[in-house]
């Protein structure tokens, strides 16, 4: 292991509350311009850690799944500040990337969470803080791991 890189930050989540509250932790410790790169199964809390991300970063906004828009923008009325929020699910590949204008998205500078990042395969810029969510034991447990990104 390289001896710069930082070690995953690992958590237990019960509940949407517990699940929110750290991905509030995160957006402190990565800052408004990240972009989060979330994996994990249907009903993992891929949107549930993004509701906690913009909450996080001073965003008030209804945060919802945007499987069907494929992309959902979610602006605070008091600040202005907004949160880009995207589902490549229904992609078939990066090649449809351009199709949505995913170029414009990374070049806003404003923070972004991907759900389904897999289908952007090497067009994730390297920066991409990686967030991986696994349901446990109980209906309301999960496992959320992340992965700082590399030193610059």
């Amino acid at each position: 292991m390289d001896a710069a890189a930082r070690p995953p930050l690992v958590r237990a989540a019960h509940g949407v509350r517990e699940t929110q509250d750290f991905a509030r932790e995160v957006a402190a410790a990565f800052g408004p311009r990240a972009l989060y790169a979330l994996e994990g199964d249907l009903g993992a809390g891929k949107t549930c850690f993004v509701q906690g991300l913009c909450d996080g970063l001073g965003i008030r906004a209804a945060v919802s799944s945007p499987t069907f828009a494929i992309a959902n923008e979610y602006r605070d009325e008091s600040s202005g500040r907004r949160f880009l929020h995207l589902d490549l699910y229904r992609l078939s590949g990066p090649d449809e990337l351009d199709t949505i204008g995913w170029d414009d998205y990374l070049d806003s500078g404003d923070p972004m969470a991907v759900e389904w990042p897999e289908r952007a395969a090497g067009r994730l810029p390297p920066g991409a803080v990686r967030v991986r969510i696994a349901i446990g034991p109980g209906p309301d447990d999960r496992t959320i791991e992340v992965d700082p990104p590399p030193p610059a």
